[in-house]
């Protein structure tokens, strides 16, 4: 192997390794709340990360610290009162997920893993297939402000067709990896599935991403990536009974699901979103479970819609009874 092949290899170990103990440096402080500089060496000495036992230095803290605030614009602050304790300013911000959330649980549940080999083949993960081939060059094209010369063929079209976009931003759904795009022929925002990505080129193109554009703002009317502008955010009620009712307690389908009446037997969730198709379609899937019944209360086409999408299933259902 040549000098500068070697060279280039041992940068990439030093960086991969420092953003490792970034990482535990975090879920340490994180998982502990308040913790003392002594604490944290002594976990330290115990770590998988270090192989030698050694103690961690005063400058290396400091130095571990300031590189993960300009990394995960994560601060690290010291409470000098209180017997020189550290944390994480607004740890609650953490908690209400977000990328920072998603990446550190990621590389902490990594390191977890890597601490204990014999658990590897008993911790099971779900794949997303979309996100293997195209998210990493949709990511560096929002890094640098590039359009992409996309090929894309959708479940509705025989064929591919090839567009330029604009890329603004990635979202995981179902399994599925998006992409929230503009078009540079049209300027409409419009939502693309990974998998349906057949070619993927970064133009020299350059865009600019709008200073008033918030990707969060933009779906937080929508159950997943369908924002359909002629299906209005509205108050969606439904009655759900039996032990269905504490899958939604523990899984909200929405941010702002809320059990708003409980009896012994059935509570009636709220919503405010965009009863899209896919919403009716979640609602159809906890339908299913033979444990519980769901009932939309509001509004009332939605209602209705529900109600023929129910009377349809049972005709089919005696349809293929009679045929077999």
């Amino acid at each position: 192997m040549s000098r500068s092949r070697k060279t280039r290899s041992s940068s990439k170990s030093n960086a991969a390794t420092l953003f490792n103990r970034y990482v535990w440096l975090v879920d340490t402080i994180y998982r502990a709340g308040r913790i003392t500089f002594e604490e944290i060496n002594e976990r330290w000495q115990r770590s998988s990360l270090n192989e030698t036992g050694e103690e961690l230095p005063l400058k290396t803290f400091h130095n571990h610290k300031n590189a993960i605030q300009q990394m995960f614009d994560i601060n690290i602050e010291c409470n000098r009162k209180g017997g020189y304790l550290y944390y994480i300013e607004h740890a609650e911000d953490m908690e209400r997920g977000g990328v920072r959330t998603w990446l550190l649980n990621t590389f902490a549940v990594n390191h977890l893993i890597n601490e204990s080999h014999h658990l590897k083949r008993r911790i099971l993960f779900e794949e997303i297939p979309s996100g293997q081939r195209f998210l990493t060059q949709i990511i560096e094209a929002m890094r640098d402000n590039r359009t992409l010369e996309m090929s894309y063929q959708s479940f509705w079209n025989e064929t591919a067709h090839t567009f330029e976009v604009a890329p603004y931003c990635v979202k995981v759904f179902r399994q599925r990896w998006y992409v929230l795009a503009c078009s540079t022929s049209d300027d409409r925002l419009r939502i693309y599935a990974l998998d349906r990505i057949r070619e993927l080129r970064t133009s020299e193109h350059l865009f600019v991403l709008p200073e008033d554009f918030d990707p969060q703002a933009y779906f937080v009317d929508s159950l997943g990536v369908v924002v359909d502008g002629n299906c209005k955010p509205e108050r969606v009620r439904v009655r759900v009974s039996g032990i269905q009712r504490q899958y939604l307690r523990t899984l909200p389908l929405h941010a702002s699901q809320q059990e708003t009446e409980i009896t012994d037997n059935s509570s009636v969730f709220e919503f405010y979103l965009r009863p899209t198709f896919d919403f009716e379609q979640e609602l159809l899937t906890h339908a299913a479970n033979t444990d519980g019944q769901i009932e939309v209360l509001q509004p009332q086409w939605l209602r209705e819609e529900m109600r023929q999408v129910g009377r349809n299933l049972v005709e089919a259902h005696i349809t293929v009874g009679r045929e077999q």
